[in-house]
């Protein structure tokens, strides 16, 4: 025999209970899914800013490897300008503005290399006989708050005048 009067379902305030609480999950998994996010999105352009630094670390060292003559840096008040003759040409790196360009001077081209440039600094360390280069370079960081400023310090050998 049934009971009369008990109630067999949900009550309204049990719903709007458990409604709150799936929406305040829902918020903290949302709000949790998105750092997820921008820390991936901070990673991603990282790990590419590093990519164009090595490799422009690179082809810098080529460059200072492949010099025929004596390598000159100036300060302008534009920025700093290197200049490393090969064979009839000469190949200038610049950094202006916040960003490091390599030319041929013989061309109108120049190519932006690192468009988010920190710091640069590129000097002689005079090693014997030997003249190396050293440059220093520390990049932008794409958030406030990064733990790890994105430095890297190359080093090429020019060869020895004959």
């Amino acid at each position: 025999m049934p009971r009369v009067g008990a109630s067999a379902g949900y009550l309204l305030i049990e719903c709007l209970v458990y409604i709150g609480v799936f929406a305040i999950l829902l918020g903290i998994g949302y709000g949790a899914f998105y750092v997820c996010w921008d820390y991936s999105k901070a990673l991603h352009y990282a790990t590419d800013d590093i990519n164009a630094a090595l490799h422009a670390g690179e082809r810098w060292r080529a460059d200072i490897r492949n010099a025929t003559g004596k390598i000159t840096v100036e300060t302008t008040a534009a920025g700093e300008q290197l200049r490393i003759p090969c064979g009839t040409n000469e190949v200038l790196y610049r950094f202006n503005a916040g960003e490091i360009r390599r030319q041929v001077a013989s061309s109108d081209f120049s190519e932006s290399l690192l468009p988010t440039v920190k710091a640069s600094q590129m000097v002689m360390d005079a090693r014997g006989p030997v003249s190396a280069w050293r440059w220093e370079l520390e990049l932008k960081s794409r958030r406030k708050e990064a733990r790890l400023p994105l430095l890297f310090t190359f080093e090429a050998a020019a060869k020895p005048a004959p």
